[in-house]
């Protein structure tokens, strides 16, 4: 027969299953609501990219990082001669580094990354142009700190990262924009650095999370449906 205390056990059991049915669908909905942030951020981003660019000097600074970034500008000005940084980089044509040159302009200076080059620290060459240039490329931000698990070490010159206000400090370059440019692929098939290698991609894995999240629910309903429904044993 079933004591009082087997049924507070069952009722508790049924309640936590419930409590779990509750808060599961509480986060299958919560990754649907991300999805669709998501979709529309990809939307918005993919606007950008295909946008017809802009100049760099019409772009609101002071806008959130996720407003500007992705945006394709067109900025003129002189490259600085000899302030050269190069970035660690793994591509889709392998491993070597980016080259990132200051840009002065009439703004100020900004730094662009020219494009990626193959070969060894040491043995790269990628010759800075001279004279007034146009550039036209992607708005990126800063990446602080350091990549591939190793932090930036500005006395060695070993850079992990596009980290723009550490760079702009160990080349005395004064005040720069606190983004950088990725530029457009040039017109020169051979020409060297090779632009137009950004990698723009979103994990949008939320629809998965969510009917996780609505099957793990599922369960737990079915669970607490099985323990009130148990017939009393006598």
């Amino acid at each position: 027969m079933t004591t009082a205390r087997d049924l507070v056990r069952r009722r508790l059991l049924a309640a936590l299953a419930l409590i779990g049915l509750c808060g599961f669908v509480a986060l299958g909905v919560w990754q649907l609501e991300r999805r669709v942030w998501k979709l529309d951020l990809i939307a918005r981003v993919d606007a950008r990219i295909h946008a017809a660019p802009v100049p760099l000097a019409a772009v609101d600074r002071a806008a959130p990082p996720g407003e500007i970034e992705y945006r394709r500008v067109r900025v003129t000005g002189t490259y600085l001669q000899g302030r050269d940084t190069l970035v660690q980089a793994v591509t889709e044509r392998g491993s070597g580094f980016w080259v990132l040159s200051p840009l002065r302009t009439q703004a100020g200076t900004v730094l662009i990354n020219r494009g990626f080059v193959a070969g060894e620290r040491g043995s790269v060459r990628a010759p800075v142009p001279g004279g007034i240039v146009t550039v036209t490329g992607l708005i990126r931000l800063t990446e602080p700190g350091g990549g591939f698990l190793r932090a930036n070490d500005a006395t060695a010159d070993r850079w992990y990262s596009r980290d723009v206000a550490a760079i702009a400090k160990a080349r005395v370059l004064g005040p720069v924009a606190p983004f950088f440019i990725d530029a457009d692929a040039s017109p020169d098939r051979n020409a060297t650095p090779i632009g137009g290698l950004t990698v723009v991609r979103f994990q949008n894995t939320h629809l998965i999370y969510a009917l996780t999240w609505f099957a793990l629910a599922g369960l737990c309903g079915f669970a607490a449906l099985r323990i009130l429904r148990a017939p009393d044993v006598t």
